[in-house]
């Protein structure tokens, strides 16, 4: 009897003893790992913050070495210094190691790549002796900003080639990979000096660890996207993504289909859904252990984005015809998801508050799916509204429609950061002063952030801001097309522009996995600022340069005065004709007024040739107007111009030997050649493609 209560009182001792045994986490790395630049690196750094996560049942060491290098030819070798040294005699339970940003030195990686490799596995194995058990989460490294001195001399480059470089050692080594840069890498000014987290990016670093170690991400989340009354892109395969805690089984369901997929140690999961066919309403349900999403009255057809700035935002209540077509807007198969601004970009200041809000990209309202109707469609995008009503009418589907724009933004803010960095990074730097930023919008800027603190405070207009605050949040939610009304924060610089929109567009379709996804935009309209007519040509030449786009002309709606013209009827029906032509195959339905294709000079006369050219004549009934011709390029003179069949004739007194000519050639312009649609022609000139 003595000896059983003797063995169960060892029991309960060794059960109590093991019960305290702390679970340790070896935090390895470098400076970044130790909390260079913090305050106090004792309670601040990642491990510091990741140990008040954890709690009591673990024991996070720091070991991290500033300026240590992963590669054992480089210039401070980590497994040469006494930090891992260390960290072996700590014997994690939990290897956690960021290494390789010094490598990006130019006395490292240029000379040495060939041993990071087997540098790192080496590393990791160096652990398991003094730990056969350990679990090993190795990362993807923090980013570099920018305005680092040697980002563009190779550090952005090297940096890159890194990252795949940890991504075969986590395959090799069969270890956990862990992603330190995504969440970062939005947040350029959570690196003071472009390399080290301040404390609010430590915090981030140490969050990500938690969850990597114990696999909490927050339960079954989705993307905002996901509300009641949504729409749902038919007739493609479905790719539905979310987040869940790692491991767990996630279960969607929708009509006859029930799919499932278990999420990953990085805490997403995604299933992809066989094509519907429009229709509806569904209920689309996703579960994940006790938890369960339930989004109701959800639709199957056409979806939609529209985005730019101030004109694709204008209000339907604001336009000419809202007396007339607000009342009659409600049709419950056009459903509308309103991404509005919590702060307009109006020349004012903003408070502490806010700006410390835009620092974290919260810009946009919390807000949902809606059935149209007057109260919905009145304060939603007139453009838009246009746009998906003639769609609808003409496919007889529901239509979804995401409105993202943004008043006075410029196209780079629409750009996403990797493709600024490595194709333009010169707009990045030093945004508010250099050269590409239009003055009117720099002055709105500094305008707004004038109460700020923080050297490095972000606004709306920055590069890459709305894409990582607006576009990014959407996840790749399935869309069929983009329609895009924006240009006039730009219009100064067409140069700039033509580059920007072209990298617009391509990293657009990069992030929705399309090389051809529709792209239909609207070319300005006129006005009386004098760089507009060369920006409107500018933009009629992108359509022959960038695949699967087409242009609205919106020069015949325009004021002199006004930025904003306030009939957008037919601007949204301009938009919806590219589509039904060119998206859905309506070959009834023409895309386009005249677009010049070419010039023959002969006789002492132009013979101009436009494709959509049936019926040409002109929309109020009297000559043609606004053309001009010249024998030396920018010397033109007025000129007399005829419809000849589907030909233009353009001649001049004034010039025998014609060899250029230009039409709409004002900022303001009154240009009048139509089709026989009633479409007006874009303003030209023929020095492009003659050249």
């Amino acid at each position: 009897m003595k000896r059983l209560l003797f063995f169960s009182i060892l029991l309960t001792l060794g059960v109590a003893l093991f019960a305290q045994k702390q679970i340790k986490v070896a935090c390895v790395g470098n400076s970044i790992t130790y909390g260079y630049t913090l305050p106090d690196p004792a309670t601040q750094s990642y491990p510091a913050q990741l140990q008040k996560l954890l709690g009591d049942s673990y024991q996070v060491g720091n070991f991290g070495k500033s300026g240590a290098t992963l590669l054992n030819k480089g210039h401070r070798p980590y497994m040469q210094q006494e930090e891992f040294k260390k960290a072996l005699a700590f014997a994690g339970d939990i290897v956690v190691i960021h290494l390789g940003i010094n490598d990006t030195d130019p006395r490292d990686w240029p000379n040495y790549r060939d041993y990071f490799v087997k540098d790192y596995l080496a590393l990791i194995d160096s652990f398991r002796v003094v730990n056969p058990e350990s679990r090993f989460i190795i990362a993807r490294m923090t980013p570099i900003a920018d305005r680092h001195p040697r980002f563009e001399s190779g550090t952005r480059d090297w940096h890159g080639e890194i990252q795949l470089a940890i991504e075969t050692v986590a395959k090799q080594a069969g270890v956990q990979l862990m992603d330190f840069h995504e969440p970062l890498y939005p947040f350029p000014y959570l690196l003071p000096d472009a390399v080290h987290p301040n404390v609010e990016g430590a915090a981030i670093m140490a969050k990500t660890v938690y969850s990597a170690i114990t696999g909490d991400f927050g339960g079954l989340r989705m993307p905002e996207l996901y509300t009641d009354n949504m729409v749902l892109q038919r007739d493609c395969p479905l790719t539905i993504k979310g987040v869940a805690n790692a491991g767990e089984k996630v279960t969607v369901a929708i009509g006859k289909q029930k799919v499932s997929a278990k999420t990953a140690s990085d805490g997403r999961w995604s299933v992809t859904l066989q094509p519907m066919k429009a229709g509806g309403p569904h209920t689309l349900a996703v579960s994940a252990g006790k938890q369960k999403l339930i989004y109701n009255n959800v639709l199957v057809g056409e979806v939609w984005l529209c985005s730019g700035q101030s004109n694709m935002e204008f209000y339907l209540n604001w336009s000419s015809t809202a007396q007339r077509d607000v009342p009659q807007a409600a049709n419950n198969q056009i459903r509308l998801f309103d991404m509005k601004a919590r702060w307009r970009t109006d020349a004012v200041e903003w408070d502490t508050s806010v700006l410390d809000s835009l620092n974290h990209l919260q810009y946009y309202k919390e807000t949902q799916w809606k059935e149209c109707s007057p109260a919905t469609a009145g304060s939603f995008s007139a453009v838009a509204y246009y746009f998906g009503r003639m769609l609808q009418d003409s496919l007889k589907v529901p239509v979804g429609l995401i409105c993202n724009a943004i008043g006075g933004s410029p196209t780079e803010a629409w750009v996403d950061r990797n493709t600024l960095e490595y194709q333009f990074p010169a707009i990045l730097r030093n945004w508010m002063q250099n050269d590409f930023i239009q003055d009117w919008v720099r002055g709105r800027a500094a305008l707004n952030v004038k109460k700020a603190s923080n050297k490095q405070q972000r606004h709306p207009y920055e590069p890459c801001y709305l894409y990582e605050a607006g576009i990014r949040p959407l996840q790749q939610f399935p869309i069929k097309g983009v329609i895009w009304y924006q240009g006039e924060s730009n219009a100064h610089n067409r140069e700039a522009h033509e580059k920007l929109f072209t990298l617009l567009v391509d990293s657009w379709r990069k992030n929705w996995g399309n090389e051809s996804l529709p792209f239909y935009y609207v070319q300005l309209s006129g006005i009386d600022r004098p760089s507009w007519t060369w920006f409107r040509d500018s933009q009629r030449r992108m359509m022959s340069l960038i695949p699967h786009t087409g242009m609205a002309v919106s020069s015949d709606q325009g004021d002199s005065l006004d930025v904003h013209p306030k009939n957008k009827l037919p601007i949204g029906e301009r938009l919806a004709r590219w589509a039904l032509n060119k998206t859905y195959g309506a070959r009834n339905v023409v895309p386009s007024g005249p677009l010049f294709r070419e010039a023959e000079f002969r006789g002492g006369a132009a013979y101009l040739t436009f494709d959509y050219a049936e019926g040409l004549h002109t929309s109020d009934g009297k000559s043609l107007r606004t053309f001009e011709i010249a024998e030396t390029e920018d010397i033109y003179y007025p000129a007399t111009a005829e419809v000849v069949g589907n030909q233009i004739k353009v001649y001049s007194k004034e010039v025998k030997n014609p060899r250029h000519v230009r039409y709409g050639w004002q900022p303001f312009t009154r240009a009048n050649l139509v089709n026989g649609a009633g479409l007006p022609a874009s303003t030209f000139r023929t020095d492009w493609e003659n050249k």
